[in-house]
């Protein structure tokens, strides 16, 4: 008889025995026994979050039936005697693989409890055995049994590492004829020789033959498989009371994010009626697995942290329940092996359940899903409860073609948050490490976009900062965070909020009806190529993060603004190679002028919003402040030229009786101009990777001239101190001098944090003119290249399986004939985690571009180049004609060079002025918020003391799942979103009323 669909949540077959053995006796054959009883997966039987939730079918449902002479797998089986005409596609009959080894001879626990399970250790002993219970029967109490010990969970793992030969039977071994010559890829050298590791290899992951065919029945229409974890995890886990602990939901999608939705796809948490206040997307490409653990780690202390606010009205210890961490892996064949080897570890990827297409449609996505219970810290060392960590819900989503960032932000915001309708969004880069609370300061900021400050990862002792690429990017990233973001955020816009680390609210980033809004400007440069696009709009969406920010802002109808919280943090890895670096710079610099102009063009935009007058006025302002800079970075190479001209020039005064320094000069000039002309020519030819010496050598040329010019300026203004104190020229440099590196100083002293004026400064002066002259030069001569440096994917490689639709409702695919294949596959990812195997890098390829399109591109390129150049080369001309070799001399007159020299500098001192300003601004008022918020509370607390009303009502939940809160007698809630609103910017949609006060979100 075919096996029916589940009715009233209950199935077709009988429930285990309480007698029956356990999953590690011999009878069992490795599976746990489970009852059948509420055994099917689907949105009808689920029911609510609580408890008593129907149980989805397992890789251990059918243990009692037998296909082919082995254990029943995972998937619906319709029957042995089912004969429903249908051809299936030959799979080999083999006989039962003897994949349990032979048990070791026990061995006595350690004696010291070690929390942390470092795989780095190379044990070769067998691991303890636990004992059973008195009276050696263990009945169904004891699949319930904690075991929190992460150490035990390496040993039990070491145990089986003594027998390899377990390991080489998962390959099909067993078989006879040529199945015997095929390899699984375990003893391939790609995986065979321990240190280093590089890109991940085409065949780092191979299916196990070890399979069988089984009919699945469709949920909706959609492949739906919901698989058992690996034995040895479960009986680790400190919770098994609910199916989202102990299985992993597969759905193979076979269409694209935007119809999702529309095809009847659903996610766990929609089954659990649960509200998502946060949805953490996490994007990854090829990085290590240190790199993401670092970041996934972060992201589960920061998950334990909300569980431990027991004050809050939203969070508490059942908190996780409303956080969905979701990670996005851009490309099946480009992600790292050991990254998936790190999923597998925690229970949410199963490489053996993933197909190619179902039928003839192929799978855009694989979508896993499983609340985790434990976390990998970036030293490969596994933490549970024991450390904290809260249960976690997580969905994978590995994208079968790699079509670049933007895309995966597409299918986070447009295939899975329509369903979660989350309250917040946070965006995080595998890499970024989110510091202790951020991600709670991010999601309490009541506006419409919020970023942290992003700090370069510096070391152990800071050793990092003994390179010079290193500490002039600390510098950077530190006075952007104390001087540029503080002063944008008391506008209410912020140019760019950076996608390693930034949060926005999910309501403002909704399109309107006709479907424009943010979220449509922002993945309009998805599908934009060079055919179907100007050059501009191309290297434009190279930053689409700063259009998403400025369309924000912009949003017709709306009053959003964007927020810096400084409190928040994360940390991240800085390009320590010249190569990574120049790269890095050339997309952040074309996108970042690009849309800069993008910005200014449309700023008109702003009045048709609900932004208040002040606010506009406050906006109006910051985009002429905006344009300045943008100006002033047009006319950086001339500048910088002029000054370096000048300064060197003045040295050959008389009156400073420098006797051979006009030979010194000649050289140092043409060692600059030199310099310069290098980066034309090897920016026009030469990639940064074929040329790192040749761009590391410009870069030390630059350094040389550098140290020369400030030694230059230095004895320059101390001869016009000396000479005349009456010197405009000498007066105007001391406001400049004072203005700028003053306002650094006093501006870090302020924000509690200058130490990069004493581990950085030095460095980020010597490395000013490779950023102003190679980064600008490389970048303006590759704008015809608006590529990610990444190689995309147009074709999918078919090489897990086509399953085939037998009828509209099932199919038939290949899945694991019992629980031990996947418990063999979960040892292999801790084997590759515990001896970190070389990976042997893949052969590269050329991407295939058309000739017409590079030939437009590189004409437009040659075009803005030579504006460029041209208009630097006018100014040069215009102010070096004449002799300036007396700029510094109180005999002579106001030269052409003295006067840009003394206007240059004036406006030098007011922009830095203005930046101060905002950044004290933005200290200020955070200091007057933080006391009225203490001063309100305490007003309330006395108010509440002399009514004598002690009681406090719990909050009560609307239909719409909002707190319902009494006009009387309720304290506000320390994360209420409106008890506690930033003056710096409010969302256009709040709980409640706003109060008409509030300036800066008006309506």
């Amino acid at each position: 008889m075919p096996y029916q669909p589940l009715e009233n949540g209950r199935s077709t077959y009988p429930a285990y025995p309480s007698s029956a053995p356990s999953y590690d006796s011999p009878d069992a054959g490795g599976i746990r026994p489970v009852s059948y009883e509420d055994a099917y997966d689907d949105a009808a039987f689920i029911g609510d979050e609580g408890a008593g939730g129907a149980r989805p079918p397992s890789f251990h449902s059918h243990d009692g039936e037998r296909v082919g002479g082995m254990n029943g797998g995972a998937g619906v089986y319709l029957g042995e005697g089912y004969d429903s005409g249908i051809i299936y596609d030959s799979v080999p009959q083999t006989e039962p693989l003897n994949v349990r080894s032979p048990p070791p001879a026990p061995a006595a626990r350690r004696s010291v409890y070690e929390p942390d399970l470092d795989l780095h250790l190379d044990n070769r002993g067998a691991a303890p055995q636990y004992p059973r219970r008195r009276g050696g029967v263990r009945d169904e109490r004891d699949w319930e049994e904690d075991v929190k010990n992460p150490e035990d969970f390496e040993d039990s793992f070491e145990a089986g590492e003594a027998d390899d030969s377990r390991l080489d039977e998962c390959g099909g071994h067993g078989g006879a004829g040529e199945g015997d010559e095929e390899d699984d890829g375990l003893h391939s050298p790609a995986i065979s020789y321990k240190g280093g590791f590089g890109a991940p290899p085409q065949t780092a992951h191979t299916r196990r033959r070890n399979v069988q065919q089984r009919r699945v029945k469709l949920t909706e229409g959609n492949l739906v498989v919901p698989c058992s974890i690996p034995s040895r995890l479960l009986s680790f886990l400190p919770r098994k009371d609910s199916d989202e602990f102990v299985t992993t939901r597969y759905t193979a999608v076979t269409c694209g994010p935007d119809e999702f939705n529309d095809k009847s796809y659903t996610l766990r948490p929609t089954l659990y009626n649960r509200q998502t206040e946060l949805f953490v997307v996490i994007t990854m490409y090829n990085e290590d697995e240190e790199l993401f653990c670092r970041t996934l780690h972060g992201v589960m202390k920061n998950v334990a942290q909300l569980c431990k606010r027991k004050k809050s009205a939203t969070w508490g210890p059942e908190g996780w329940k409303k956080i969905v961490v979701c990670i996005v892996a851009d490309g099946r064949k480009a992600v790292h092996p050991r990254v998936l080897d790190c999923l597998s570890a925690l229970g949410v990827y199963q490489p053996s359940v993933m197909t190619n297409a179902i039928d003839n449609q192929p799978v855009a996505c694989h979508l896993f899903e499983n609340t985790i219970q434990m976390s990998i810290a970036p030293d490969l060392t596994f933490r549970g409860l024991e450390k904290g960590i809260m249960p976690c819900q997580v969905m994978f989503a590995l994208k079968e073609k790699n079509a670049k960032k933007i895309n995966s932000h597409r299918w986070a915001l447009q295939a899975f948050a329509p369903q979660l309708d989350p309250r917040v969004v946070v965006l995080l880069d595998v890499g970024t490490k989110p510091a202790a609370g951020s991600l709670y300061k991010l999601w309490k900021a009541n506006v419409g976009g919020a970023c942290g400050e992003i700090v370069a990862m510096k070391g152990k002792f800071w050793l990092g900062l003994l390179n010079p690429l290193v500490a002039a990017q600390n510098f950077e990233y530190k006075i952007s965070n104390i001087l540029d973001k503080p002063l944008e955020s008391i506008c209410g816009y912020i140019s760019v909020l950076p996608g390693a680390f930034s949060a926005y609210r999910y309501i403002a980033l909704k399109n309107d009806e006709l479907g424009h809004g943010p979220l449509a400007s922002y993945f309009k440069g998805e599908h934009l190529a060079g055919v179907d696009a100007s050059l501009t709009t191309s290297n434009m969406y190279l930053a689409e993060d700063r259009i998403l920010c400025w369309e924000l802002v912009a949003k017709r109808g709306d009053a959003w603004v964007l927020k810096f919280v400084k409190s928040a943090k994360g940390e991240t890895d800085v390009p320590d190679q010249v190569a990574e670096f120049i790269g890095q710079r050339r997309r952040w610099l074309n996108g970042s002028f690009f849309a800069g102009v993008y910005a200014l063009m449309h700023t008109l935009q702003l009045f048709q919003t609900t932004h208040s007058r002040k606010k506009i006025i406050f906006l109006l302002g910051q985009a002429i402040y905006n344009f300045i800079n943008v100006l002033f970075a047009w006319l950086g190479l001339s500048s910088y030229w002029i000054f370096f001209m000048v300064l060197t020039k003045s040295l050959e005064d008389p009156t400073f009786h420098l006797k051979g320094v006009s030979v010194v000069n000649v050289f140092m000039q043409y060692a600059y101009i030199g310099a310069v002309i290098a980066c034309f020519l090897m920016s026009m030819g030469n990639r940064p990777k074929a040329a790192r010496w040749k761009y590391l050598g410009v870069m030390i040329v630059f350094s040389l001239t550098t140290a020369y010019m400030i030694g230059a300026a230095v004895f320059c203004v101390y001869q016009a101190v000396k000479q005349s104190a009456d010197s405009l020229i000498m007066a105007q440099i001391c406001i400049s001098l004072a203005s700028t590196y003053g306002c650094y100083l006093v501006a870090s002293l302020i924000a509690g944090d200058p130490w990069h004026m004493v581990t950085s400064l030095l460095q980020y002066l010597l490395l000013a003119p490779s950023y102003i002259n190679l980064l600008n030069i490389y970048a303006f001569a590759n704008l015809h290249d608006f590529s990610w440096g990444t190689k995309e994917q147009t074709t999918s490689e078919i090489d897990l399986g086509i399953t085939k639709k037998v009828n509209q409702n099932e199919v038939d695919m290949a899945l694991p004939a019992d629980q031990s294949d996947i418990d063999i596959l979960y040892d292999r990812s801790l084997h590759n985690l515990k001896t970190r195997p070389m990976i042997i890098p893949p052969p590269l390829s050329d991407k295939a571009k058309t000739e017409a399109v590079m030939d437009r591109y590189q004409s437009i390129r040659t075009n803005i180049l030579l504006s460029w150049v041209l208009s630097n080369a006018v100014l040069i001309a215009t102010i070096l004609n004449g002799d300036y070799s007396g700029s510094f001399s109180s005999s002579s007159g106001n030269t052409r060079a003295k006067v840009y020299l003394v206007v240059v500098l004036i406006c030098v001192a007011i922009l830095s002025l203005i930046r101060f300003l905002g950044s004290t601004a933005y200290v200020v008022d955070g200091y007057v918020r933080f006391i009225g918020h203490q001063v309100q509370r305490r007003l309330f607390a006395r108010r509440q003391v002399s009514q004598q009303n002690h009681l406090r009502r719990r909050p009560v939940l609307s239909e719409a799942g909002t707190e319902i809160k009494s006009e009387k007698g309720v304290a506000p809630a320390e994360d209420s979103a409106s008890s506690y609103v930033e003056s710096s910017g409010a969302s256009s949609v709040v709980n409640g009323p706003r109060p008409d006060g509030a300036w800066f979100a008006r309506r």
